[in-house]
């Protein structure tokens, strides 16, 4: 069985980020499409967006449901934020993606996902997205997983490069398996989803586990249980999305998105209190970790 790498900072240090030249623009340093947000979760967006940003991306791109998009652009003054038509479900329609055309075709990474409603329409929408999807890196999130439960549709395994984030409910919810199975073996689970699905699979958890389609395993576990909150995966779809937009293949985005969340949450414990920190506060710790860790 492979041998798990260890995310520590000798790790990171030995994988360093892609970085642009001191000469470069910000469409050096890569467009970021984030699909996220919802009526109910606006907020969601404007995390991920934000977290993308302070990843070191240089463009910002938020589609998202018209009714909360004014919302979304007052939150996220740097972002260029795209109002997307809603279905009968709260989804957005796929049929938005239309209005997003140009704009995928110069995007270096797509992150879909945090805070949409889950059900139809936002599975149709992720059918459509893969189906428009030429070289970049996609991120699938919280509801826009649920399109590897109709693999006929989603074309199984995913022919573009593709990364997962589910934690173990998730995890569970997707594969038909109980929680507590998943939680007996997340290594293991991580390992078959990834071959299964075509794609990079970041299992959540205490100790979270990342798998390749061909094998490769890594595992982070820094963090504590302060990251358990409202909003905190959101913030690490983001900083993944915007790693990946800088030119991080999406093992290594995810890895270091892994290993920069937990270790923005040490620090906010330190300051703060193991229990209590926001979601919101971990993107602005992301910038001097990087620093400290190149």
């Amino acid at each position: 069985m492979t041998t798990p790498i260890e995310l520590d900072d000798a790790a990171l240090r030995a994988w360093p980020l892609p970085r642009p030249s001191h000469d470069g623009d910000k469409e050096a340093r890569g467009r970021v499409l984030v699909i996220a947000g919802s009526a109910e979760m606006p907020g969601a967006a404007v995390l991920a967006g934000e977290a993308a940003l302070r990843a070191g991306a240089g463009k910002l791109v938020v589609g998202t449901a018209a009714t909360v998009a004014a919302l979304v652009a007052q939150q996220l003054p740097e972002a260029k934020v795209v109002a997307l038509p809603e279905d009968h479900d709260g989804g957005l329609r796929p049929e938005g993606l239309e209005r997003l055309d140009k704009i995928l075709a110069q995007t270096g990474s797509v992150l879909v996902g945090p805070g949409m409603a889950a059900g139809a329409s936002t599975v149709r929408l992720v059918e459509a997205l893969l189906g428009r999807i030429n070289s970049q890196p996609v991120l699938l999130d919280a509801a826009a997983m649920d399109v590897v439960r109709q693999p006929s549709e989603a074309r199984l395994p995913f022919s573009c490069h593709v990364g997962m984030t589910p934690h173990a409910g998730e995890m569970a919810h997707l594969s038909g398996e109980e929680k507590e199975s998943i939680e007996s073996d997340p290594r293991q689970r991580a390992s078959i989803a990834a071959k299964a699905w075509g794609a990079v699979v970041a299992l959540k958890g205490a100790c979270t586990w990342l798998a390749t389609p061909d094998g490769r395993l890594w595992r982070n576990t820094r963090g504590n249980p302060g990251l358990a909150t409202s909003g905190s995966g959101d913030v690490l779809a983001g900083l993944v999305a915007g790693l990946m937009a800088r030119g991080a293949p999406i093992e290594q985005a995810l890895a270091w998105g892994v290993a920069l969340h937990a270790r923005a949450a040490e620090r906010l414990a330190a300051r703060i209190g193991p229990l209590g920190f926001l979601a919101r506060e971990l993107s602005p710790e992301v910038p001097s970790l990087m620093a400290t860790l190149t």
